[in-house]
């Protein structure tokens, strides 16, 4: 079992086997898959099953979308064997809680200035909550740094996965400074969007295990 100190990885915007299967291969625990159209990280159904099909069995998929119905979130998630969804609209609270009955829900929040924590209290039935980076008309890619500090105060509403401008040369810094349960990278292991930079992946997975080899460390020396 993994210890509560170790910080998982999520790589979102996955329109590719080679891109997906290096994800796996450096030990990314879960990839997600764009169903936003408007988004140039969009893949279709069909192109998200010929990659998932391929995965072994311990990686969660995730789907990833803006302001579906709950009731196609549902019937998608099933057919693809999502192992969770992850909502970046401004889907309700009721609507959270209708799919946390039958799947994982990953909620997503940007956070503009003066984002208030007690946003997040009203769905509490999600698996987890996303903070992503904000700029304005993007349900997410931004490349926008989130409030770190305010993202570590967030945790007494749940699990909180951070997002938005983390790239290898800050997720050190992310994971130290918010301690969050994951991080969810896109644009920031990117050669163009929807097309991962190989070096940039494996630089950003090194990180995160040395970040986690500390972290194991301080709880290991009681701190």
């Amino acid at each position: 079992m993994r210890a509560s100190s170790i910080v998982r990885v999520k790589i979102c915007g996955v329109t590719n086997w080679a891109d997906a299967k290096l994800a796996v291969d450096l030990g990314a625990d879960a990839l997600g898959f764009n169903f936003h159209a408007p988004s140039p990280r969009a893949v279709t159904p069909a192109q998200a099953w010929q990659i998932i099909r391929r995965l072994p069995p311990m990686v969660t998929v995730v789907g990833v979308f803006v302001n579906w119905p709950a009731h196609a979130v549902a019937a998608l998630a099933r057919a693809l064997h999502f192992g969770a969804v992850q909502l970046h609209g401004h889907e309700t609270p009721q609507e959270v809680r209708e799919l946390a009955g039958a799947f994982g829900v990953i909620k997503s929040f940007p956070m503009p200035p003066g984002f208030r924590l007690s946003t997040l209290a009203p769905y509490a039935s999600a698996s987890a909550l996303l903070l992503d980076g904000f700029k304005g008309g993007l349900y997410g890619g931004t490349g926008r740094t989130a409030d770190w500090d305010l993202a570590r105060r967030a945790r007494r509403y749940g699990r909180i996965i951070l997002a938005g401008g983390i790239r290898p040369g800050n997720v050190a810094q992310a994971i130290a400074q918010a301690r969050p349960y994951a991080v969810d990278v896109a644009s920031g292991v990117e050669a163009r969007p929807g097309k991962k930079d190989a070096g940039a992946l494996r630089e950003l997975m090194r990180e995160v295990e040395a970040a986690n080899r500390k972290a194991a460390g301080r709880i290991e020396d009681g701190k």
